[in-house]
C-alpha cells in the first residue's frame, strides 16, 4: 500500500498544458471564412465585369448593324443615280428633294425625312434590324466641270452634284447611323 500511496502522491493534479495547435483551432476557423468572403467577393467582381463587357459587345455589333444598313442604303441610292434619266427632285418623288434653304435645318435631322413617304426604303434584305435602312437624294447646284472646254467663247459645261444621305438603325432603336456620299454625274 505504501507504494500506491507514494505513487498517487507523486502524481499530484497538475494543470493542464495545451500545445500551440490546440489554441489556435478557432483562429484557423476565423483566418478560413476571411478567404471565404475575399474568394466571393472576387467571384462577384468578375461576374459583374463579365455582365459589363457583353453589354459592350452587344452595342458594339448593335453599332455595326446599323453602319452595315446604312452603307447599303447608301450603295442602293448611288445605283439609283446612274440611270439614264432621273426623276424630278420637286418633292413629287419620294426621297428626292432639293437641299433646304438657308435658316432651314438640313433634310437629314428632320425626323419627318425617315418616315414611309418622305424617304425611300431600302429594297434588299438584311436580317437582325429593327428598322428597314432608308435613304434621301438632294439635287445641289450644278458646278462647273473643270475638264471642260477652254475655248473662249464655249462656256464651261456643268456637272450635276447629288448628295445622298442614308439612315440605317441597327437591332434596336438606340443605334442609329446617318451616312453622307457626294455623287458626281
Amino acid at each position: 500500500m505504501i507504494r500506491v500511496e507514494q505513487l498517487m502522491s507523486n502524481e499530484k493534479c497538475k494543470p493542464v498544458q495545451y500545445t500551440t495547435a490546440h489554441r489556435q483551432r478557432g483562429v484557423v476557423l476565423f483566418v478560413a471564412l476571411i478567404m471565404l468572403m475575399v474568394m466571393t467577393l472576387i467571384g462577384v467582381t468578375g461576374m459583374q465585369n463579365s455582365s459589363m463587357e457583353e453589354k459592350m459587345v452587344h452595342n458594339v455589333r448593335d453599332s455595326d448593324l446599323s453602319f452595315q444598313a446604312a452603307e447599303a442604303a447608301l450603295r442602293e441610292a448611288e445605283t439609283s443615280l446612274q440611270v439614264a434619266v432621273l426623276k424630278e427632285f420637286d418633292g413629287s418623288n419620294t426621297g428626292l428633294y432639293q437641299p433646304a434653304t438657308r435658316g432651314n435645318p438640313p433634310l437629314w435631322e428632320v425626323s419627318s425625312t425617315w418616315t414611309a413617304t418622305g424617304s425611300q426604303s431600302y429594297t434588299g434584305s438584311l436580317a437582325y434590324l429593327s428598322a428597314r435602312p432608308q435613304y434621301i437624294i438632294e439635287e445641289l447646284p450644278p458646278v462647273p466641270d473643270p475638264k471642260g472646254s477652254v475655248a473662249a467663247d464655249e462656256p464651261l459645261p456643268e456637272t450635276r452634284v447629288y448628295r445622298v444621305t442614308a439612315r440605317g438603325v441597327g437591332g434596336t432603336d438606340k443605334a442609329i447611323t446617318i451616312l453622307q456620299a457626294a455623287f458626281k454625274r
